[in-house]
Order: structure tokens, then C-alpha cells, then sequence
């Protein structure tokens, strides 16, 4: 039977006739799922069972087609638990997004996009999820991206039962009725089954009562009738509040001996079962044979290409130029920028949005100015920092300039999965880290982050920068709103000088380190704004009759090795950073040195090697051996 036009609910009702077609179709995509699962030898039928009616109904009546997919206005889906992803691959094949025999052959292989967890690479995908509890916050982000687009469409996010107990879950339902995003839909997989047993023998709470409590309209229907998940689809939201609908299932629902069994959360069936139940679904077991048979074969649908959103269309201004002793900070130069470049382009026609997340820290990320200039694009989330990490990254993704400025121990240490989870969908996420390093001084070894160097870079599309003056933070904001894909700019609190190198027509240029004193008796490569302890600690060293060259380098992940190359002659260079010493710049820049055959003859590193004490930022750096007549003791010491 011909599967029935259901998108974007062109009647009140299901007939019995879309009815019992989309019935046969979920017999074909259970059958699919279980083929996946047995050809790999591995995976999740259970859920993906029990989750195939909702994954049918949503995937037809969104307006989200194999046509449009790759297109910003149009509805999401967001498969939360991610693992579930052979029903998933098994419905959306039914509605034409992927080939069903590639589906079947090539689950979990090496060279295959169907992938153990959904990845973007499958047309229909939206996200690559996998780590529980993030689906709901990427949902929040598409929605928030949608309205700043204009566009009046639905974000459907399906979730499983056992991870309701993760608080970043709470934390995006929050955000949600928060933002008043009624076009936000829920379905939750109520199986009441997890991995390891019972739901409620494992960790009970009551689903229904915490998803109330936050504000939204929670519907309980039944999650095996497509009758009841479309017209309970169809109402969400008409009473002004995001909606869940709490959908009642069975798992592994017309899987035979899979049906209401823990076991079968992450395993495949017996063949002998696989048999017993493909006739149960009306086909017989010659589907696994001949999905076993091309699996010898090489994939050959590769989906679709993923890489970081397109460039935006903003206009980022002229940038101002900061003269002078302590005139002004880092993190102030990037607030003032941001909302220069904000203004320029809020509600222009043709010009991309530009989302500005915060989370309850506007005096202390200098975000207000934005907010002020910019109202409807700035993103108040309370401290929620998962949620946001999630929810900005998927923003990203849908359109707008997505950027979130936050404390750095939570915007990377305290989120690293979910950055990590960005990194992987490629998104286009901007995140300022502000109070890095020692400079946060009195707020203590808790609040010091000390090492956002080697966390970026144990992922690998991240972007870092770390600017040297306001002129540079200020260049470097403008350029990270306008350039594609994950960046970070990390930037203290403290005062600092205006350098004049980084005035009037200076233009960043990612991965170049800048050259800012001639010596010959050594070289100092300095992270970010600690170049200017080293140019004090370079004057101190000439008045003992010693020459170093000065190196600012505000980008640690990627050295300069023509700039090393030059520095090597003088016979000794040292780094300093206001960073764990054994993992940040100096390890990188020691590690890329001998990977490219360049001899470092002598090398210190000066840096952060035991948790900060809490004082002024000058004293802790001082006692942390990273005051300027410390520096320069230090390197008169190794000569």
C-alpha cells in the first residue's frame, strides 16, 4: 500500500485507510530496524521498536522532506536517543529519505553513514545525538533560530523514557516555556523499560508531573496508534504552551520474544527469532540473507555532505581602536564590539540574525550593550549552562549567528560534552570564555580555568583565540561573527594595555603569531594578553644587556612555524601562559616543532603547575612564578 500524504495535517483525522497503510509501512521499517541490527551483529531494537510509530507520524507530517532537508525554513526533528537510530534509519527509508537496501546492508560498517547513533550525514537527521538528555536543548535552539528567521514552523523532538531523570532536560523545558516556543513538541517513548531493568526499580520519577510543573502541556496518548499521535500532533500547542506528549508503548512492540524485555535495549535476536518474527511482520527471513549478501559490498550511498554553515551576510562595522595604559578590557573591547556589530544588523532585511545567549552573567560578560541594542536576539537562559551549550550549537545550525558568552570553568569545563557534541555536528556555535586562566585571581583555583587550551584542543574542528589587547579582541570579535564554524575566544577580566601594533589597519589573521620586539639573545612566545608581561619582561632583561624577541601568539591550537623556524636561532626560547603549563601552548608548540623536524636547542616553559591560590590577579600570577621579574629571573636562569 502506498503510503498517504500526511504532511504538514492536511485533514482532522486519519482514515482507516492512512491507517492501516501506515501500518504496513511500520511493519516494513520494524523489519528494517531488525535486519540492521542482526547483519551488524549489534544495536538497539528494542526502542527502536517501540519508538516506530512515532518516528512514522512524525517524519510525515512535518515539513521536512527528502526535497528540503537541507534548507533553513522548514520544521526539525530531533532524535533525542539517538541509539534508536536503526528505526529511525528504518522510518524515514519508508518516506524516501535513504534506500532501504543500503539501510539494511550497511548498519554500524565502516565506510557506511548509517552510523551506531544518528549523524547529520542521513538526510532527515538534524542532529547527531547519542549522549542522552541534549535532544530537548537542541530543540530549543532550532526553535529560538526559527523565529529569529521569521519562520512560523515546528521543532519535533522524540526522547526515550529512562533519561527524563537528566537535569539538562529540566533545564530545556525551562528554557522553553521561558521563550514561549509553542512550536517546541516532545514525544517521550514511554516503555518504562531501560538497559539494566525497570524503569521505576532504576530511578522513578514521575514524567508527566515534572514536565507540568515547568509549564508545559503534557498529553497522554497511546504511542502504537497513528491515529491518536497525529491528531494529538496536530493540537500541540494551541493553548499557548510548548507541548510533550507522553506516548504509551511496549518495547520491542510486535517483536515477538523482543516484546517487554530489558534484554533486547541493546542486543540483536537469534536467527532462528529474526525468522519467526520477519514472519510476523509479513516478510521472511531471505531479507536478512540478502541484506548479509550486499553487505560484502561497499557502501554506496554516501548522504549528504556535512560542513560548518555558510558565511553570514552581516555587515560587522569599522572597529575601534583602544590607545593608551589601561584603558579599557579584553572581555569590555568584545561587549562594545559585539554590540556595534549588533546594531548594525538587527532586523535589517537580507542580514543573517544574531542570536546572543547568556546565562545570568550580563555585568560580568558584557553582554548588556548587545542586549540593550538588540532585545528580541538576546537569549536570557538563567544559569543553565548545559541546556545553553546544547541549545546555541543547534541555533547555529538553523540560520542565525549563534554566539554564547559565559564564565570559562562553565562554558568549556562544565560543558564539554556538549561542546564536544558541537564539534561533531559541526555547528557554527560562537562561545567567548571570559575569566580564563589566573586573571579571574580572587574567585579562587575553583574558578580558575586553567585549561580551555588542551580541552579545545582534544576536539578537532574548534577554532581558539585569545587576544592579546582590547584592539585585538576587538578585530577578533568582528571576525569570529562572520566566519564559519565553532570558534572560541578566551579573554580575562583584568585591565590591560591598548598595544598600538594592533590599531588602524591591523587585520587578524588566524593562526599567525605577531611579532611584537627584535631580539637576538632569545625569543619569548606569550599566550594572549600574558605577551604583555613578556614585553615587560623583555625590557627588564635588556638593562642586563640581554636581547629577546617577543612572540604574542593568540592562537595556541595551531603554531606558527615559520615564527618558531626564526626564533630557534637565537639558541633559546621559552614560552609563558597564563594556562596549565603541561598541556597548553608550549606542549603544542614542543609537540609540532618535532613533527616537523624543527630542533628546539633549548626550551622553557613557564605556566600554570599547581592550582591557583585566591588573591588580586597580580599576586597570583606572581606566586604562580608569571610576574614580569619572574619571567625574566626564570630566563636568565636557563640561559
Amino acid at each position: 500500500m502506498e503510503l498517504p500524504d500526511i504532511h504538514k495535517f492536511p485533514k482532522e483525522k486519519l482514515s482507516q485507510s492512512d491507517i492501516e497503510a501506515l501500518e504496513q509501512s511500520a511493519k516494513r521499517a520494524r523489519l528494517t530496524a531488525l535486519t540492521m541490527v542482526n547483519a551488524a551483529k549489534s544495536g538497539h531494537p528494542g526502542g527502536a521498536f517501540s519508538s516506530m510509530e512515532m518516528f512514522m507520524t512524525v517524519y510525515g507530517v512535518a515539513d521536512l522532506t527528502p526535497q528540503n532537508c537541507n534548507d533553513i525554513k522548514r520544521d526539525y526533528v530531533v532524535i533525542s536517543h539517538g541509539h534508536t537510530s536503526a528505526g529511525v534509519y528504518g522510518a524515514i527509508a519508508e518516506w524516501g529519505f535513504v534506500p532501504v537496501d543500503e539501510a539494511r546492508a550497511h548498519f554500524r560498517q565502516i565506510g557506511s553513514i548509517f552510523q551506531g547513533h544518528v549523524e547529520r550525514e542521513v538526510p532527515g537527521i538534524d542532529l547527531g545525538t547519542g549522549n542522552l538528555g541534549q535532544g530537548l536543548s537542541a530543540g530549543v535552539g532550532f526553535a529560538l533560530a526559527q523565529r529569529a528567521n521569521g519562520h512560523n514552523g515546528r521543532v519535533y523532538v522524540v526522547m526515550g523514557d529512562g533519561g527524563q531523570t537528566k537535569g539538562q532536560i529540566a533545564e530545556a523545558r525551562r528554557m522553553a516555556v521561558r521563550h514561549n516556543l509553542t512550536g517546541l513538541v516532545a514525544l517521550i517513548d514511554w516503555n518504562d523499560i531501560q538497559l539494566s531493568g525497570k524503569r521505576l526499580d532504576i530511578m522513578p520519577c514521575d514524567i508527566k508531573a515534572l514536565w507540568e510543573a515547568d509549564g508545559w502541556e503534557a498529553v497522554e496518548t497511546d504511542g502504537h496508534s497513528f491515529g491518536a499521535i497525529y491528531e494529538a500532533l496536530k493540537d500541540a500547542g494551541r493553548n499557548g504552551k510548548p507541548t510533550v506528549l507522553l506516548c504509551k508503548t511496549i518495547m520491542g512492540k510486535d517483536g515477538l520474544i523482543m516484546e517487554g524485555i530489558a534484554d533486547y535495549h541493546g542486543k540483536p535476536v537469534s536467527n532462528d527469532d529474526y525468522a519467526k518474527i520477519a514472519e510476523h511482520l509479513g516478510e521472511s527471513a531471505d531479507t536478512l540473507t540478502k541484506a548479509l549478501e550486499k553487505r560484502k559490498t561497499k557502501p554506496t550511498f554516501t548522504g549528504r555532505k556535512i560542513d560548518f554553515p555558510s558565511a553570514p551576510n552581516i555587515d560587522t562595522g569599522t572597529p575601534f581602536d583602544y590607545e593608551g595604559e589601561k584603558v579599557s578590557d579584553n572581555r569590555g573591547a568584545f561587549g562594545k564590539a559585539l554590540a556595534d556589530v549588533g546594531k548594525l544588523n538587527y532586523k535589517k532585511d537580507g542580514r543573517t540574525p544574531i542570536l546572543v545567549f547568556d546565562c545570568d552573567l550580563v555585568p560580568s560578560v558584557m553582554t548588556g550593550k548587545f542586549r540593550d541594542a538588540c532585545p528580541e536576539n538576546f537569549i536570557q537562559c538563567g544559569i543553565q549552562e548545559h541546556s545553553v551549550a546544547t541549545a546555541s550549537g543547534a541555533a547555529s545550525l538553523a540560520g542565525v549567528v549563534s554566539l554564547w558568552a559565559e564564565f570559562g570553568v562553565f562554558g568549556i569545563d562544565e560543558v564539554y560534552n556538549q561542546q564536544r557534541l558541537n564539534d561533531i555536528n559541526h555547528a557554527g556555535n560562537k562561545t567567548v570564555l571570559t575569566h580564563v586562566g589566573l586573571d579571574v585571581g580572587e574567585d579562587g583555583k575553583t574558578h580558575q580555568c586553567i585549561d580551555y587550551v588542551s580541552l579545545m584542543r582534544n576536539m578537532f574542528g574548534w577554532k581558539l583565540v585569545v587576544p592579546v589587547d582590547p584592539n585585538q579582541t576587538d578585530r577578533v570579535t568582528r571576525w569570529l561573527l562572520k566566519t564559519p564554524g565553532d570558534i572560541c575566544m578566551a579573554v580575562g577580566r583584568s585591565k590591560v594595555d591598548g598595544l598600538k601594533y594592533y590599531t588602524g589597519s591591523y587585520t587578524f589573521e588566524y593562526g599567525k603569531a605577531d611579532k611584537l620586539r627584535e631580539g637576538k639573545d632569545g625569543a619569548i612566545f606569550a599566550l594572549g594578553y600574558t605577551a604583555q608581561i613578556a614585553l615587560k619582561s623583555a625590557e627588564i632583561l635588556s638593562t642586563k644587556g640581554v636581547e629577546v624577541s617577543v612572540y604574542a601568539v593568540s592562537c595556541p591550537l595551531v603554531p606558527d612555524m615559520s615564527a618558531i623556524a626564526e626564533a630557534v636561532k637565537t639558541g633559546h626560547v621559552m614560552t609563558i601562559e597564563d594556562h596549565n603549563v603541561n598541556t597548553g601552548m608550549g606542549a603544542i608548540m614542543a609537540l609540532e616543532s618535532a613533527r616537523k623536524g624543527i630542533v628546539l636547542p633549548k626550551l622553557q616553559t613557564l605556566g600554570v603547575d599547581h592550582y591557583g591560590e585566591s588573591g588580586n590577579s597580580d599576586a597570583v600570577r606572581d606566586e604562580m612564578g608569571l610576574s614580569a621579574e619572574k619571567v625574566a629571573n626564570s630566563f636568565m636562569e636557563g640561559r
